[in-house]
């Protein structure tokens, strides 16, 4: 470990430690671990990636016996091997569940940061929600997610998260060894301040994406043509059954994802032609299809811990959002004016009028979209406040 920065123009040596969710269901943070990778070398410093796979770890039999003990104990697979022979400048923690253990972090005595992607210290479901509303009961004692089965609808499931955060938010172990936390949005760094996480800890860097310039060629015509777009997990977190339920007669929508509501939304909406299932498209496909809507619709019911990534990418291909009230996307619209927020279960008629309203103004909002990708969620933006992140954590 070196502790400290090397001497070649402020060049860092960063390895990232992530494991991976499985690839049927989309994951904003396998992307963001992967541009961010990509984004850090391309400005010149040295990265390695620590990586689990649940692809790979779920074809054992014994699998989910292993992941529920690392969970609940800690013990498991341990990254300290890779990271004494990487010799990294500084340490950045993604995801450690479920495959990482978590014992390795008091014993690693180099500059750690942390990414908090979602609220799995202080939530063992990580959505602070329960039956569609707010729910903070786990913060108070983590007894209750098992009562009421909030990881995968299982008490058995939950059991191993509930044990692993029966510490509270600071005694959780990514939290007490984290040298910086950083949150994606200051909705999410308030959260953690409320469950007693110290303000010095704590700093927020907004995930980003590669832009990706935006084909013309491919773009419909908004105005006679309308279409929007839904990208994510059909959970329920997501809002996507409240979203369809409430959305205008006639008026197209494709949905991509998958989630394990996938087959009872398409049976439930089966009669609603203007419906279209897509099911799971890679992020590259994603990022060519957005800039023929006319706008992303974001309806989660959860606060998320920052504005998703899809909003991010729409912003960069130039596409307005339409946000239920109080989630991440929600938060950026209102604090930058990329499209229009409804209510949290809004009135079909008021969803419609916001409908209607961003496709009158699409020309001007896909401007403000895209400005506010270029100033808060651009690569560089991103790189500049992740290395001086480090930089403060090194010399801290």
């Amino acid at each position: 470990m070196t502790g400290g920065e090397r001497s070649d123009g402020g060049r860092l040596r960063i390895a990232l430690v992530h494991s991976y969710h499985h690839t049927e269901v989309p994951s904003g943070e396998n992307v963001v671990v992967d541009a961010q990778a990509q984004a850090l070398q391309d400005a010149g410093h040295e990265v390695v990636v620590v990586a689990q796979h649940n692809d790979l770890r779920r074809r054992r039999r014994t699998y989910p016996l292993e992941a529920a003990a690392t969970v609940a104990t800690g013990i498991g697979p341990d990254p300290t091997a890779m990271l004494r022979r990487i010799d990294p400048d500084v340490v950045h923690v993604h995801n450690l569940f479920p495959n990482f253990g978590t014992r390795w972090l008091a014993r690693w005595d180099g500059p750690l940061v942390a990414t908090l992607h979602n609220f799995r210290p202080i939530c063992p479901a990580g959505t602070l929600l329960r039956d569609g509303k707010r729910c903070t009961d786990c913060i108070v004692t983590p007894r209750a997610a098992v009562t009421h089965g909030c990881f995968q609808d299982s008490r058995v499931a939950t059991l191993p998260l509930a044990i692993a955060t029966r510490g509270g938010a600071t005694g959780h172990p990514v939290v007490r060894r984290a040298d910086r936390l950083i949150t994606i949005s200051q909705r999410a760094a308030d959260e953690y301040l409320a469950a007693g996480v110290s303000a010095d800890q704590l700093t927020v860097v907004p995930n980003a994406v590669a832009d990706l310039a935006p084909e013309p060629a491919e773009r419909t015509d908004h105005v006679h043509a309308p279409r929007w777009l839904f990208v994510g997990r059909l959970s329920a977190e997501k809002g996507v059954e409240a979203l369809l339920e409430r959305w205008p007669a006639h008026l197209p929508i494709d949905l991509v994802g998958t989630g394990e509501l996938a087959d009872h939304l398409e049976r439930r909406f089966a009669d609603r032609p203007e419906i279209r299932f897509l099911g799971g498209r890679g992020n590259e496909e994603v990022r060519r299809l957005l800039g023929r809507y006319t706008g992303l619709v974001v309806p989660s019911l959860w606060a998320e811990a920052g504005p998703p990534l899809t909003y991010v990418e729409a912003l960069a291909s130039h596409v307005p959002v339409v946000a239920f009230a109080g989630n991440g996307a929600a938060d950026d619209i209102a604090r930058h004016g990329t499209g229009v927020v409804v209510d949290r279960l809004p009135d079909p008629a008021d969803l419609a009028v916001a409908l209607k309203d961003v496709q009158r103004d699409r020309a001007a909002l896909a401007q403000r979209a895209r400005t506010t990708y270029d100033q808060h969620f651009s690569t560089r933006a991103w790189v500049q406040a992740l290395t001086d992140t480090y930089r403060e954590t090194i010399h801290g």
